[in-house]
């Protein structure tokens, strides 16, 4: 198996380029001494060109430009044209990133987020997406995810419809360059019950069964399936050993310097 991954999505944060300079540079100190676990940072499209070019330049972080890398939020699925105020895959390749987001709850359909300020992305634009990324060489990260839970398990079927359709016309080699992020919308927010480690295997199990289904054991090997609901440092850990996690993708916890660290040290330590 690949090394675990941990993508941090800073969301809409922080507010300046200072804060976000501070934070990045909290994170680098944190990992010089990582070898098992790959860092994904996903900062605002703005700070996109700061990061990428201070890994290229400075010496300090070229050392170590292999266990991080940059990412980005979102990006449109047409590669040019008159599409204003968009952002496409071969611009986030050229400008340094190397990984893309999408399908995040938070810019889904609604109503199958609960968390409001939703965008209204379906699974055909999300599929459009990442065909896109994959045609630039970016990794997708494509995020997976009921709003419920119901006593008759129609969430199963949900799940198996957005992977599905979100995945349709992508090739057997290409799958495994595809990382599956399921964050049950339920267990996001304060205040929200965290799905448990066990409830997490049991939906990496079902999820690998249709990826198996769809393009064949051998091709979906190398695949990565993720948590990505409420990730913290004092959940990660069951996570890793009880819900065989391939990586997490926190949100809040990862604009905390501390606490972001530790999941990482978490990640490395438990990775055998």
């Amino acid at each position: 198996m690949s090394k675990s991954i941990i993508i941090a999505n800073w969301k809409m944060n922080p507010e300046n380029l200072k804060e976000a300079e501070r934070l990045f540079s909290g994170i680098i100190k944190s990992i010089s001494d990582i070898k098992k676990t790959e860092i994904v940072i996903c900062p605002p499209f703005i700070f996109l060109p700061y990061f990428t070019k201070a890994i290229k330049s400075e010496e300090k972080l070229i050392k170590i430009s292999k266990k991080i890398k940059i990412g980005a939020q979102d990006l449109f699925f047409e590669d040019s044209g008159a599409y204003t105020g968009e952002i496409s895959a071969p611009m986030l390749y050229d400008i340094g990133a190397r990984y893309a987001i999408i399908g995040h709850s938070e810019r889904r359909n609604p109503p199958f987020s609960s968390l409001g300020g939703t965008i209204g992305e379906t699974n055909l634009e999300i599929n459009k997406k990442i065909k896109a990324a994959l045609r630039a060489g970016l990794q997708p990260i494509l995020c997976v995810g009921e709003n419920l839970r119901d006593e008759n398990h129609e969430y199963l079927n949900f799940i198996k419809i957005q992977i599905e359709e979100c995945l349709d016309g992508i090739s057997k080699n290409s799958i495994s360059k595809v990382i599956v992020a399921y964050e049950p919308v339920w267990a996001i927010g304060n205040g929200a019950r965290p799905a448990t480690p066990e409830e997490f295997y049991e939906m990496k199990i079902f999820i690998r069964k249709i990826l198996s289904d769809k393009f064949g054991v051998k091709f979906i090997s190398g695949a990565r399936i993720i948590y990505g609901g409420s990730v913290d440092d004092k959940n990660v850990e069951s996570f890793i050993k009880e819900g065989k996690a391939d990586g997490f993708l926190p949100g809040r916890a990862s604009l905390d310097i501390k606490k972001f660290s530790q999941i990482i040290k978490i990640c490395e330590t438990s990775n055998n």
